[in-house]
């Protein structure tokens, strides 16, 4: 291939060489209004080429680059807004945790002095029903003394009765009552 393109040269260099730009045209078979009328028709097509599909096209890539443009700042801007956010998000994070903190802390007191209130409180119930349960078995146990003191004197005086044999007037049954209560108070 290279020898056919050097022989090619070879023979235009020594056709260019005889006669110059005339052999090459006549050679050709180039002719000047054809020449001319193929660079009007070239010069409508780029034309109307570049009217209707280049220019059109041009147009489109600046709007899609202008877009683009628009788009990677609207980006930046967004990511700066982001980062902006997100540090006013972890702001308020840690002072609603600082907050919260304290809330417990007091809710913790709180709930401590009430506790300790329930606890005093509780042990005033218990020792005020316990106070109540010692009267209560005092006066009952004082009950259960007096109405065993009548029952052991009752039991005396009929013990005396069937002892000496003989009935007992009011008089000397409230004798030996008293006579038994006044020994049952001294033990």
């Amino acid at each position: 291939m290279l020898t056919l393109l050097a022989t090619a040269s070879a023979e235009a260099a020594q056709v260019a060489g005889e006669s110059g730009a005339a052999a090459l045209v006549e050679r050709f078979g180039i002719q000047g209004k054809y020449v001319a009328m193929q660079f009007v028709s070239f010069a409508i097509l780029a034309f109307v080429l570049y009217k209707f599909a280049i220019k059109p096209t041009l147009a489109t890539m600046d709007e899609r680059n202008a877009k683009i443009d628009a788009g990677i700042k609207n980006a930046e801007a967004t990511a700066a807004r982001l980062a902006e956010a997100q540090q006013e998000a972890a702001a308020q994070l840690k002072d609603a945790q600082i907050t919260a903190n304290k809330i417990i802390e007091e809710a913790r007191k709180t709930a401590k002095e009430l506790s300790d209130r329930e606890a005093a409180a509780s042990t005033e119930r218990a020792a005020s029903q316990l106070a109540k349960a010692q009267q209560a078995i005092e006066l009952e146990h004082k009950k259960m003394l007096n109405e065993a003191r009548a029952e052991i004197a009752r039991l005396v005086v009929t013990t005396t009765e069937r002892v000496l044999a003989k009935k007992l007037t009011d008089s000397d049954r409230a004798a030996f009552n008293e006579a038994a209560a006044r020994e049952l108070t001294s033990v």
